[in-house]
Parts: C-alpha cells; structure tokens; sequence
C-alpha cells in the first residue's frame, strides 16, 4: 500500500516561520516534522510515498530528495503557490497512488506529530475510509465525528477528532467535479451511507497549528532520548 503525506499548506498560523521555510520542515526534537512521518510509515513496511507540493515546495523536494536516505521511495505531486486543499490535493494525486478503484492508500498531514503505528491501519476496506480518531485537543474541544457501531458518523453526542490519518479507496473522489475542494464534505456524504470506519487511537498526537505548539511539542521531544 502506498501513502501519501499532505504538505502543501501555507502555515498561516505558524507565520513569519513559515514566510520563509514550509511548514512540514519545521523542526521538533532532531528531525523536520515531515521526516517523522517517513520513518514512521518506512516502520510499517510502506515503501511508496507520495508528497505533494505548493507554498515552497521546492525546500521539501530539495532536502527529501529520492527518499533513499528513509529507505523509501518519494514522488512529487505538484501543485501551484495556491495548493489545491485537502481533498483537491489527493485527487490530483491519485494517479500516483492507485492503479484501480480498489486499491486502497494512506494518506496523512504532514503538520501533526504521533507515535501512531501504521501498521495497524487496514490494508483492505470494506467501504470508501477508515479514519484514526483521537482524543479532542484543548483546542478543539467539540471534535469532528462520531463512532456508531464502530462506523463513523458526522453526527452524534461524543465527538472526537479526526487526527489527519486515514486510509482511503479511490472510489471516495468518483463523483468528484472540481480541483479545489476540502476532504471532509466528501467523508461527511460517506459516512451519510455507512461508507467509513474508524478507530480511536490513544497514544500521543499533537496538531502543529501555532508556534505555542511547535515550542512545546519542541521541548517535549528533547526531554526524550527517543526526540
């Protein structure tokens, strides 16, 4: 199965940091936030892995490189300064990443750090996505989804947070239009049907979405000899 790892975001929040490098080369603890989700999936056993590119995506490509040094393999998906969103982004990759309509792939934020394992993601699905859910952050207290039947359903009394992982089949964007658009009306139509899974991860997991964060995630990860 291969991956994909989205990293085209400007980094808003993060700025002036990210007015001059991209955000997933942000560095906590030893590595780049990007490098952590290579070594990770390369952990997994997940050797394919494509990146796709927008605000300053010519820094990622030039300091990945190939990927040989992960021991993976690192294809481009390039969009212009003005990245495609989420879902807009996967689709226009999705011919680098599955040859067929049930050939499922993984896809994950670049601006998040876990200790999430990838190999227990499904490596088949019996619907259009299974999404890792976690709990809700301080800053995001009212979460994304709810679990019903260990189906997820955008409705329900206890919500959790959707962490940027997932694994999902080409058929989810089948019906897809347009270039620019977010993922999670499209997984919000699936869940409508009963078409994504889920699973609740309680491990650690932090969204890299201000500086405040990045410093604490920072000290955090040199306190530990494993940062």
């Amino acid at each position: 199965m291969k991956a994909m790892i989205l990293a085209a975001g400007r980094g808003e929040r993060l700025r002036p940091l990210t007015d001059t490098t991209p955000k997933p080369l942000l560095q906590v603890g030893r590595y780049r936030l990007i490098e952590y989700h290579l070594f990770a999936l390369k952990k997994a056993g997940v050797t394919e892995v494509v990146i796709n590119l927008a605000w300053l995506g010519e820094q990622i490509e030039s300091y990945l490189g190939d990927g040989n040094r992960y021991g993976v393999q690192i294809t481009y998906s390039y969009e212009s300064e003005q990245a495609l969103e989420t879902g807009g982004g996967i689709y226009k990759a999705l011919p680098l990443l599955s040859e067929n309509d049930n050939e499922p792939f993984i896809v994950t934020n670049a601006d998040v750090w876990t200790d999430y394992n990838y190999s227990e993601l499904p490596n088949a699905l019996t619907g259009l996505a299974h999404l890792v859910m976690v709990d809700n952050p301080p800053q995001h207290p009212d979460g994304d989804f709810a679990f019903d039947n260990g189906l997820l359903k955008s409705t329900g009394n206890t919500k959790l947070t959707f962490s940027g992982i997932g694994v999902y089949s080409p058929a989810l964007f089948s019906d897809v239009t347009g270039t620019v658009f977010p993922l999670a009306p499209l997984l919000r139509e699936a869940m409508d049907s009963g078409q994504v899974s889920g699973e609740h991860y309680g491990g650690q997991w932090f969204d890299i979405g201000t500086e405040e964060r990045l410093k604490a995630l920072d000290a955090s990860l040199k306190g530990d000899i494993n940062g």
